[in-house]
């Protein structure tokens, strides 16, 4: 079914296909960072997913599988944070084992990546990770994740990762002005040539619950200026069409860096990128207001044709560009009910 000689057409109604499929395997994190899953909203009594209303890891791997349908090649692992989620290791070594997927990712706050753990998913078949770290002092770290959890156990995972032999680690960065800007210096510094790639993101209007503000967003321009004054850095092309970051490296040789643009420079007209959260609802972008359940028929014991009909229906009718209007909406940003971060990941 998921031969690449026969892949069948999925493009949406703006050209675009699906490549990259974004996976939470859990709602739920063991951090409280104020732009993604602030303390005051995700209380002790907010209403997690179920555990029971959770996809299954033999659910997830078969959506996977019936998603390499249409020719998409690259997973990326997401949450909440995924480490949570028990036995992940196998659901890695079932994606592993999917003909037609030849990048598996992972997306972490690197709290729990031990020594054996991250040994174990790279044993399993990951070959990627991002870890967010957003500060490198303790104090504005601790202010960020709300949960007093010190960067130096989030620097350990990083090595940990590095000693199992993860050659492609990127480090993500969101930055708010206000809150964290002053940080961007001294993570280039500490990171250029350990062979990890920083991407710093643009504060994005994502869920309805982070308190976006506009003012808040440092513009990637302004980031660069700040980073080659000091350490020259030059653009470099895109590994491929839709890259998400802006690519750039260090004029000495000294490793890359990257950007993403999401609310100064929007590249909706490249995404190719399906999420599938935890519950089962396939979003068509990450600033959607809606799902579509695959749960339901995956539940209902739907063969895999009639899965393949039902995502290439629903992509078929995408016009999601989301950043490329937001500007031009005629109501607030903020006053959509967009899907929580939380549920779909980054």
């Amino acid at each position: 079914m998921n031969s690449r000689d026969n892949i069948k057409d999925a493009s949406d109604a703006l050209g675009r296909p699906i490549r990259d499929l974004r996976v939470s395997v859990t709602d739920r994190c063991n951090f409280r960072c104020t732009y993604c899953m602030p303390r005051e909203v995700f209380g002790p009594g907010y209403d997690f997913v179920p555990r029971g209303e959770l996809l299954t890891l033999e659910e997830i791997a078969r959506l996977v599988r019936v998603f390499t349908t249409f020719g998409m090649r690259k997973v990326r692992i997401t949450g909440g944070e995924p480490m949570i989620r028990r036995n992940l290791e196998y659901l890695i070594e079932m994606v592993a084992a999917i003909a037609g997927v030849d990048d598996i990712s992972m997306t972490t706050n690197g709290s729990m990546l031990t020594h054996g753990r991250a040994q174990s998913l790279r044993q399993a078949g990951l070959g990627r990770l991002t870890v967010s770290l957003d500060a490198l002092d303790d104090a504005t770290f601790k202010r960020i994740n709300d949960v007093e959890f010190p960067v130096a156990k989030v620097l350990e995972g990083i090595a940990n990762a590095q000693a199992a032999g993860f050659t492609d680690i990127k480090i993500n960065v969101v930055v708010r002005r206000g809150f964290n800007e002053h940080v961007v210096l001294p993570v280039v510094r500490h990171f250029r040539g350990s062979g990890c790639i920083v991407r710093f993101i643009e504060f994005m209007d994502v869920g309805s619950s982070n308190r976006w503000n506009l003012e808040q967003v440092v513009p990637a321009t302004e980031l660069v200026s700040l980073i080659n004054a000091e350490m020259p850095i030059e653009p470099v092309s895109p590994n491929y069409r839709g890259e998400v970051a802006k690519r750039w490296r260090y004029r000495d040789g000294g490793g890359e860096l990257g950007f993403i643009t999401s609310v100064t420079e929007s590249f909706c007209g490249d995404c190719a990128r399906a999420r599938l959260s935890a519950s089962g609802q396939l979003y068509t972008c990450l600033f959607a207001t809606d799902g579509h359940d695959l749960r339901a028929p995956l539940r209902a014991s739907a063969g895999d044709d009639a899965l393949v009909e039902r995502i290439a229906s629903i992509w078929a009718q995408r016009q999601d560009r989301y950043s490329e209007l937001r500007g031009q909406l005629a109501v607030s940003p903020t006053s959509l009910h967009k899907v929580e971060m939380s549920h779909i990941g980054g």
